[in-house]
């Protein structure tokens, strides 16, 4: 499941949030750069998360979004791979 989040500059980015058995690790898809986020639930992941994109935007500035390839939508699949 991906979680789309909105920024005051009008962008939106598709987040992926994956659950461990010692936490919740999130981070966005569509950025330039590696912003990561944590947390011991998915909201407080989703929180950190939050926090980490404002930072880099703030950081870098909003040459940071992949604007010339957007995502338009994020899947999760699953398949083996033959030995």
């Amino acid at each position: 499941m991906s979680v789309v989040v909105e920024f005051r500059i009008m962008n939106s980015l598709k987040i992926i949030i994956e659950k461990h058995s010692d936490g919740y690790v999130s981070y966005p898809i569509g950025l330039k750069g590696v912003v990561v986020g944590q947390g011991d639930t998915y909201d407080e992941a989703l929180t950190d998360i939050k926090s980490a994109i404002k930072f880099h935007i703030e950081t870098f500035g909003e040459e940071i979004f992949d604007t010339e390839s957007p995502i338009l939508e994020a899947f999760v699949a699953e398949t083996q791979l033959a030995a």
